[in-house]
């Protein structure tokens, strides 16, 4: 029952493989290689094949990185609603209730997620295939590099699903996924990096030791989901599960959240003990108090403590022990609320539409500002507390080294584009959760959004100097850089104290840069809540 006869992977394979998306994620994962590829693709008219072009290393090393990021990218938004997609579908209680064991469950979910993205993998071989003649790395190396690309995919799927089985909503467990996945990706591609030059040791160890541990973990992850489906938690109607915070606060481990503390309170408000004030907005009273905390803290209690984990060798890197690159915990502190603060908005309006309240809500007497401000101000609220308890180690850094009070006004700038990149991060999310139908779509369409924003500029003016494009357009490219908080953190200029050259400095930067992203965001913001109005009274004039 776990292979041939498995009606879990037989029904989830004619699914996913059958649906439009897969069609087109094909053809997008091929384009984008193909992309790297062609831009990758050695300039010079006659190449010397007896030896090992550094082109072509660095030809082959930019194909299997861009096809690992994606990969890592992808593999959670596969696996991490294999099981909450049964309890927002409510069919989690039948699934239960069925004569299949849990552990064929969780083997045809994962297998079955995993299926389309490892048929991207493979369809990837072409590509290689046309470099492998350029030489620069030999079959034995392509051959273990995909090993360990297959095996991380796996990897990576284990803890969407391992996610998936301890959430009861899509976005709560991709989010600690992506978390979890996070460090994984930066570690492996230090690791492949620093052993570049040792080809028969990173071959031993991508082919025996690596494969060992992450099978190992798969398997201990799986167990765990397949043994929470054989004694699962209490489940109520429509197969929720019900929650007693307070004795899911007796039973955390590690990080307890207690809503009459602060700063507790202010992401946790306590249960309401009066009437809700007159003139208050109704909305936000009920987000606040029972719409973001309904199914318990435990996505919360983990964002919290992982983010606090990686922050703290972070601070000790790049705030004391190298001063001149300031800029790289402020990108720590980016990407935490990318990944964090779509969440608590991606499902604002695409919550409505899932329990079918949407249209009882818009023939309420509240104004589409007042529901939508409403909504805003709970995610906004939650993602910027959570964000700001990052921030305290820059702001420690920037009082106790004394290397940063002449550079007061690029750390100051910095967290003032951390705190555009919220306001930014929440608004794209709840953009996306008007215009979609499902909050899990939201959520990846906001991420989607994001990347191509914050990551596409300054990955393209990084992959044009590393290919040795011409100067000038680089120079052009770099103006991309307005839509990414990225690029304007890294704009920021910094004088010679960092670096202790008081002739030098550790940064020119572009202060044109930066400016120019806080008019794009300001624009970007202003446009957002413009279509979202508009967006909203069309609909509630359809629903009068």
């Amino acid at each position: 029952m776990y292979v041939f006869e498995n009606p879990v992977l037989q029904r989830e394979l004619l699914g996913n493989l059958r649906t439009n998306r897969a069609f087109f994620l094909l053809g997008l994962y091929q384009l984008l290689l193909a992309t790297v590829v062609l831009m990758a693709w050695p300039s010079e008219q006659r190449l010397d094949l007896t030896i090992s072009p550094p082109s072509a290393t660095k030809l082959v090393n930019l194909f299997f990185l861009g096809q690992y990021v994606i990969a890592s990218l992808m593999a959670p938004s596969f696996a991490a609603g294999t099981i909450t997609g049964e309890k927002e579908r409510h069919t989690y209680e039948m699934l239960l209730a069925s004569p299949l064991r849990p552990g064929a469950i969780v083997f045809g979910k994962m297998v079955a997620s995993l299926t389309h993205l490892g048929m991207l993998i493979l369809a990837s071989l072409p590509i290689i295939v046309l470099c492998l003649p350029l030489g620069g790395v030999s079959v034995y190396e392509v051959l273990a590099a995909y090993l360990g690309l297959i095996v991380s995919v796996i990897l990576f799927g284990a803890i969407g699903v391992f996610c998936s089985s301890y959430f009861s909503r899509t976005s709560s467990s991709l989010v600690v996924s992506y978390l979890f996945i996070l460090p994984l990706v930066i570690g492996a591609i230090l690791f492949w990096a620093s052993l570049e030059g040792q080809g028969e040791l990173r071959l031993k160890l991508a082919l025996l030791v690596i494969p060992a541990f992450a099978l190992s973990a798969v398997i201990l992850m799986c167990s765990a989901a397949a043994g929470r489906m054989l004694y699962p938690p209490d489940v109520g109607s429509e197969g929720k599960e019900v929650i007693d915070l307070e004795r899911e606060a007796e039973e955390a481990v590690g990080l307890v959240i207690q809503p009459d503390q602060f700063p507790d309170r202010l992401f946790a408000p306590p249960k309401k003990s009066e009437l809700m004030a007159d003139g208050a907005n109704p909305v936000y009273d009920k987000e606040i108090h029972s719409e973001i905390f309904a199914q318990g803290t435990l996505m919360l209690r983990l964002v919290i403590q992982i983010s606090m984990l990686l922050a703290i060798p972070m601070m000790g890197a790049f705030l004391f022990y190298m001063d001149e690159k300031i800029a790289w915990f402020s990108v720590y502190v980016i990407v935490f609320n990318m990944l964090v603060g779509p969440v608590f908005l991606a499902g604002s309006m695409t919550s409505e539409r899932e329990r079918q309240t949407l249209d009882l809500l818009l023939t309420t007497t509240l104004t589409p500002s007042q529901i939508l401000w409403g909504k805003f101000i709970v995610g906004f609220r939650i993602s910027a507390v959570l964000t700001c308890f990052l921030l305290w180690p820059l702001l420690l850094g920037g009082v106790l080294n004394y290397s940063y009070w002449s550079n007061w006004a690029s750390v100051l700038g910095m967290f003032a584009i951390v705190l555009m990149v919220c306001l930014v991060n929440a608004t794209i999310a709840q953009l996306c959760s008007l215009f979609q139908r499902k909050t899990s779509i939201a959520l990846m369409s906001t991420y989607i959004v994001l990347l191509l924003l914050y990551v596409g500029p300054p990955a393209m003016t990084a992959l044009m100097t590393i290919l040795e494009f011409p100067t000038e357009s680089i120079r052009r490219a770099e103006w991309l850089g307005v839509t990414s908080p990225f690029s304007a953190a890294f704009s920021l200029p910094l004088d010679g104290n960092l670096i202790e050259d008081e002739e030098a400095v550790a940064n020119v930067g572009n202060l044109l840069v930066v400016v120019g992203y806080f008019a794009f965001s300001t624009l970007l913001l202003a446009a957002s809540a413009v279509a979202m109005i508009a967006r909203l009274r069309s609909r509630q004039g359809l629903s009068e």
